[in-house]
């Protein structure tokens, strides 16, 4: 059976378990992602004959787990190491990670049981990489990059930048349009690559678009981190991917037969935010690239270096994406100079405001640059968007939702100008700002202040201008306001008020038995009955081999589009309630079904992963399953007579006190114990009666919970008997429409529980705003006031 996608998360990140303590994150993912390739590469290509990858003997996964429990393990690893390194050229990249440090994994026995153990979990039957990649479905790359993720958040904030977060890398592939490309032979370039992770997800969202496999290109400073772009790209099945080490700023690589920069069709970068350290090695007066012809930057910040360093590394048709901090929008001085250079050469195709704390290594806002030079001649304007407020917390980390990525793309590729969130700002506005490129000056995303009416304080009602202010609602149910709301006498200058023509406990029964909310409610209902009617078929034709991807891609944006239209629904919330059963549930159902199929027992055994007993019980056996709620029933009501027996007479002065056992409890021994002690005909015949009584009760519940447990009993085997009669029509009728859809339905229904509490709740606060008009509650006080003058006089009391 193919191990679930989660269970081999979180094999992988068990691990990392094993070398906690020794070393921190930034040091013990060398070791992890070291065996991790090992193993994938045994798996996938030992005893090939011109294989991609050369699996020497002595230098596979097989050797490592001949050496669990050896005595000279760690050595003996790095020579296995060593072998495969030198088998395929790539000594320096997987031999970075020494197996024998003392320091970092202890000595004698704990390093031995310590790397037994790491190699043992990767020896388990399940991670078997030969069987886990349905085609184009990169079930390894994808659990290779959930360990980047884990690592980079442990890693600390010196030592996590390393890692793009892949959402902020899908943005940037999607924006660039990669996804047009045409020729394999189109390139693709990150100055800064880190581990690869941004490149690999540019060139994936070009490959799965297209087919066309680019060039790949990355160089990266750091020895460690380099050698992790290289595993990575052999991990994605990009073997030819050319990963330089090097400081790009001060050694480019990179370069053409005249000496000069390389240039790309497509970058990417996320390079360190504001380096102090950045002309280190050379002189950018000097610049033999003449990368720095817009100006030179700041010496203690580099960010328009690397910056510079882009835009002199695409082609005339070139486009790219770059992350920077915000200041670089609107610092002055070097950068300002640089900044109004660019602008007017018309680079700039647009900025996306990110959310803040969103990347490793720094907590401060970024913004994506997307460049285009292909159209820089004829841009009139930059395409700006504040996408600060979408995310959710992860952790100590914010991160971007599906829904966000997706309303971010479909924003900036479609260039919907929405309020408060995106607008094509034109040029000579920029230019009468001085060139200053800081979003809050041509997007104000502000919430609009809720503010309180005086004149309504004083005479009472509810300000039309709020009422107004609920004008998205209006539109759908206009005779709902017209039901809650008449116009009241009261106007004061332009502003004119209603009165409520409901009890506030009675708002929302009256939205919701409104003939508009019961047309509005009919219509979300339906259109999610289309989505499922021409669904329906891609859930149950799913065969072996398909591909999940393809398959939740195609489902999501069927979702988006069917409630894009939707009056009050956010068609991407809808989305993100797909996507997240997708994570929590159905991928794994899904892959589980690509490998095994539609199977309800699988090596003998219920399949109750994908079928839980509750399904089976709710569609095959509710009859019985309603007998045993009545047995409960039964059950439970002579435990709350035992209750209200105690609790009556189990007081300290009560008839059951006495028969209590140390804990304070009533039992059949404790009680026939204190039945012992009261003599025949004497005056405590009330207590044995009433010990007697509670006695029978214990009996009672006792065999009324056997019968429970055996009826439940009885049912769990007809359950899992029933599991090996099923069809494979009825499997797909309790996965699709009885699991599956029936989830998705209530969320769908979450959503217009959503609309009508927001309404239902801003009606509220008006109506308890505006309640009690200003003369009233004087009118109050002076008769409270009157009151306790009152009651001080009858006290002997007199006010001076």
């Amino acid at each position: 059976m193919a191990i679930k996608k989660s269970e081999l998360y979180s094999s992988l990140w068990k691990s990392c378990d094993e070398l906690r303590g020794g070393m921190d994150a930034s040091q013990y993912k060398d070791y992890v992602l070291v065996l991790l390739f090992v193993k994938y590469i045994s798996d996938k290509y030992a005893g090939q004959h011109d294989a991609l990858i050369e699996v020497p003997a002595g230098g596979s996964f097989a050797d490592m787990v001949a050496l669990i429990g050896d005595k000279e393990i760690g050595d003996k690893i790095n020579i296995i190491i060593s072998h495969l390194a030198e088998a395929n050229d790539l000594k320096g990249v997987i031999d970075v990670a020494d197996f024998n440090d003392a320091e970092k994994l202890g000595k004698g026995k704990e390093m031995v049981d310590r790397l037994s153990n790491l190699i043992s979990i990767f020896n388990n039957p399940g991670l078997d990489f030969k069987g886990n990649r349905a085609e184009d479905d990169d079930i390894l790359g994808d659990a290779y990059e959930y360990l980047m993720r884990h690592f980079a958040t442990e890693s600390g904030k010196s030592k996590g930048q390393f890692y793009t977060p892949a959402e902020a890398s899908l943005i940037m592939a999607k924006v660039i349009g990669i996804e047009n490309v045409t020729s394999p032979n189109q390139s693709l370039y990150d100055l800064t690559c880190g581990s690869g992770s941004l490149i690999l997800k540019a060139h994936h969202e070009a490959l799965s678009k297209t087919g066309l496999d680019i060039t790949l290109y990355g160089q990266e400073m750091d020895n460690a981190t380099a050698a992790l772009a290289k595993m990575n790209m052999i991990l994605h099945n990009c073997p030819t991917a050319e990963i330089w080490k090097d400081n790009t700023l001060s050694n480019p690589y990179f370069k053409q037969a005249d000496g000069q920069l390389k240039t790309f069709d497509f970058v990417v970068a996320n390079p360190p935010f504001s380096t102090k350290a950045w002309s280190n090695g050379f002189n950018p007066a000097e610049d033999e690239y003449h990368r720095f012809c817009f100006g030179i930057p700041p010496a203690k910040n580099g960010d328009y270096a690397f910056f510079q360093h882009i835009l002199a590394s695409l082609k005339s048709t070139g486009k790219g994406a770059v992350i920077l901090p915000h200041g670089v929008l609107f610092r002055g001085g070097a950068e300002g100079v640089i900044r109004k250079n660019v602008i007017q050469r018309g680079y700039i195709k647009g900025i996306i405001g990110l959310p803040a704390n969103l990347f490793y290594g720094t907590g401060i806002p970024a913004c994506i640059i997307v460049l285009d030079k292909e159209n820089a001649s004829a841009r009139k304007g930059i395409f700006m968007m504040d996408a600060s407020k979408g995310f959710i917390k992860d952790g100590n980390k914010n991160r971007l939702r599906a829904q966000d990525i997706h309303k971010i793309v479909d924003t900036f590729n479609k260039q919907i100008e929405t309020p408060k969130y995106a607008r094509l700002v034109a040029l000579a506005d920029i230019e009468a700002n001085d060139f200053n490129l800081n979003l809050p000056r041509y997007i104000d995303s502000s919430e609009a202040e809720d503010l309180q009416d005086i004149a309504a304080h004083l005479k009472g009602g509810i300000p039309n201008a709020d009422i107004d202010g609920l004008a998205a609602y209006w539109q759908v149910f206009p005779a709902v306001r017209a039901q809650l709301f008449s116009a009241s006498e009261l106007v004061f200058g332009a502003n004119h008020y209603s009165q409520l023509n409901v009890e506030p406990s009675q708002i929302k029964t009256t939205i919701f038995a409104h003939p508009e909310f019961t047309a509005f409610n009919q219509l979300v209902t339906q259109r999610f009955a289309e989505w499922k009617a021409s669904n329906r078929p891609l859930l149950t034709g799913i065969q072996l081999g398909d591909r999940p991807k393809v398959l939740i891609e195609t489902l999501a944006e069927n979702l988006l589009e069917t409630f894009r239209t939707v009056p009050l629904i956010d068609a991407y919330d809808v989305y993100q309630h797909l996507l997240d059963y997708w994570s929590e549930t159905m991928q794994d159902d899904v892959y589980q079904l690509s490998h095994e199929g539609w199977l309800a027992v699988l090596d003998g055994v219920a399949n109750t992963d994908l079928i839980p007993t509750g399904l089976m019980v709710k569609r095959y056996f509710n009859a019985e399953r309603l007998a045993i709620e009545q047995l409960e029933t039964d059950r439970e009501a002579i435990s709350r007579q035992m209750e209200e027996q105690d609790e009556e007479q189990g007081g300290e002065d009560g008839l059951l006190a006495e028969a209590k056992n140390d804990k304070g409890k009533l039992s059949v021994k404790s009680i026939k114990e204190r039945l012992k002690t009261i003599k025949p005909d004497s005056e405590a015949i009330e207590e044995q009666i009433a010990l007697e009584a509670y006695l029978v009760l214990i009996e009672q519940e006792a065999v009324a919970a056997k019968k429970v447990k055996a009826a439940q009993k009885a049912l769990d085997s007809q359950v899992i008997q029933q599991y090996a009669l099923l069809s494979e029509d009825e499997i797909k009728t309790l996965v699709v429409e009885d699991k599956w859809l029936t989830a998705l339905a209530i969320s769908v229904q979450s959503e217009l529980d959503r609309v009508s509490q927001a309404l239902t709740g801003r009606i509220k606060q008006l109506a308890e705003r505006y309640a009690t008009p200003l003369p009233q509650l004087t009118e109050e006080l002076d008769v409270l006031a009157n009151r306790v003058d009152e009651h001080i006089k009858r006290m002997g009391f007199v006010w001076n």
